[in-house]
């Protein structure tokens, strides 16, 4: 009798081990280029301005889908000065995934810079596609 319910506890036990596990194809293979544009604020709903305010201060990255379009951002958080560029250094579609890679500009030495806090991120915006974002 005891056997048995060792037999029955340990298959329940793999039972529940197997369906709590998903393994999800990772493809990275390019399928193509994205064409993006970088959206100002002015062009931004509020909502996704919002989060964006709320989140400014420390390094982020997220993103917000409208019914036509969906907004890649990346902060870098607070820095003791201005003069801060961000280049999109990748952006492109996969079978199962948008991968971005974003590259942060300091300012050059000697360049005259506000001293002044600023908070640097990027807006990127491309159509609508229903696949998650990989950030790099």
């Amino acid at each position: 009798m005891k056997k048995g319910i060792k037999y029955i506890i340990l298959l329940f036990a793999a039972l529940l081990f197997g369906a709590g596990c998903s393994v999800e194809k990772t493809d990275r293979n390019k399928l193509r280029d994205l064409d993006f544009t970088l959206a100002e604020d002015s062009q931004l709903p509020e909502e996704l301005k919002a989060r964006i305010e709320e989140k400014k201060t420390a390094e982020f990255k997220m993103t917000f889908d409208t019914e036509d379009c969906k907004y890649i951002v990346v902060g870098y958080g607070v820095q003791e000065t201005g003069g801060y560029s961000i280049s999109v250094e990748e952006l492109y579609e996969t079978e199962n995934a948008v991968y971005i890679s974003t590259g942060f500009i300091g300012p050059a030495k000697g360049e005259a810079v506000n001293r002044v806090e600023s908070f640097p991120y990027i807006v990127v915006k491309i159509e609508y596609l229903d696949k998650r974002v990989v950030f790099e």
